[in-house]
């Protein structure tokens, strides 16, 4: 059985069992892996396991306890969850230490000072940890460093590298790894069986194969809409020279077809994005020996010229990390496509 109902994770969850039972649980946390993969929620569980009332063995919360029914209606007072608001781009400085006329009064930073109102912890979870800002970063370090008595911090993020070395420094880090392509497939089906709308086998394998490991994607990728835009990527993609025009006004549509929030909107240009960033990763395995499917001819286009694959995975990285700083999307497009057209040109430039 999978810790909690969660797949994938059952040696983390090990080791935090082992910790509890040493009495070892720490003040401080990072978890750091891909989006998708399961981060947040195992830290929710985690947290809902350690204030619960009646734990049962292997860190399992009971359910049953006030502690479990107010953490499974996200209003428990000893578990604090902050998130980065929709429309910022960094974690605001008020939702850790108050605004100006309530610093260290209000936030995060105050509430876990405060004595456990139901049980012997309190939980803070930071989702989004890759977006603080250098000034709420800082105002978290001391913290981090010395947490109250039976508090724990968890910060949930996706790379040590987009987190300052101080923070870093003031945490155990917990790495998730991409979830394996056959628990991916395997909750997928189950979702699709609970929907009514089974998949067939061979979309089921498909879909776990384009995952990279996470169900986010994997989920994404179902989308009539998606499914439908990728395979015109593709074909966009097979033609050298590379027709820019016709991949940013194809791009720039799926996006827009999300509607005008902006979590969707992101969301559909990063599938756009690793979906063409997979191309190019395919590109290069092939110049180095390695056999790809023959029909994979948006790869096979892009292998000849190993030197613009490798402009066209840097460019789309920089691109994908630019979605996640709430960048202008159309403009993003307009620049990615630009580089991809002519990538000597922005190389030399």
């Amino acid at each position: 059985m999978a810790w909690q109902g969660l797949e994938g994770h059952d040696a983390i969850a090990e080791r935090f069992v082992a910790a509890q039972a040493r009495g070892r649980i720490a003040g401080s946390y990072l978890f750091v892996g891909p989006a998708g993969v399961g981060k947040g929620t195992f830290a929710l569980a985690l947290a809902k396991s350690l204030v619960c009332q009646a734990p049962q063995p292997g860190l399992v919360a009971c359910g049953n306890c006030a502690s479990c029914v107010q953490a499974a209606a996200g209003s428990h007072p000893d578990i604090d969850v902050v998130r980065k608001p929709d429309d910022k781009s960094t974690i605001p400085l008020d939702l850790l230490i108050g605004d100006d006329a309530h610093r260290m009064r209000e936030g995060l930073c105050w509430r876990i000072l405060l004595r456990p109102a139901l049980g012997g912890r309190k939980v803070a979870v930071i989702m989004d940890a890759d977006h603080f800002s250098e000034e709420s970063a800082n105002c978290l370090l001391k913290t981090l460093e010395e947490p109250p008595d039976a508090a724990a911090i968890i910060l949930v993020g996706t790379a040590l590298e987009r987190q300052l070395p101080t923070i870093r420094s003031r945490c155990q880090v917990i790495r998730f790894a991409p979830l394996p392509a056959d628990v991916v497939r395997r909750v997928i089906e189950k979702e699709s069986h609970a929907t009514a709308t089974p998949l067939d086998s061979a979309a089921l394998d498909a879909c776990a194969r384009a995952s990279g490991g996470s169900l986010v994607r994997a989920r994404l990728l179902l989308d009539p809409e998606v499914v439908a835009f990728r395979a015109g990527l593709l074909e966009i993609l097979a033609q050298r020279p590379l027709h820019g025009v016709a991949l940013s006004r194809d791009t720039t549509a799926f996006v827009e077809a999300a509607g005008k929030d902006a979590p969707p909107r992101r969301a559909r240009l990063r599938i756009a994005l690793e979906s063409a960033l997979d191309v190019f990763r395919r590109a290069l395995r092939r110049t180095a020996g390695h056999a790809g499917s023959p029909d994979d001819r948006a790869a096979a286009a892009w292998a000849v010229d190993p030197d613009a694959a490798t402009a066209a995975i840097e460019t789309t990285l920089e691109t994908l990390d630019a979605v996640d700083r709430n960048a202008n999307l159309s403009v993003l497009i307009d620049a990615w496509t630009a580089v991809l057209e002519e990538p000597r040109l922005a190389r030399q430039a």
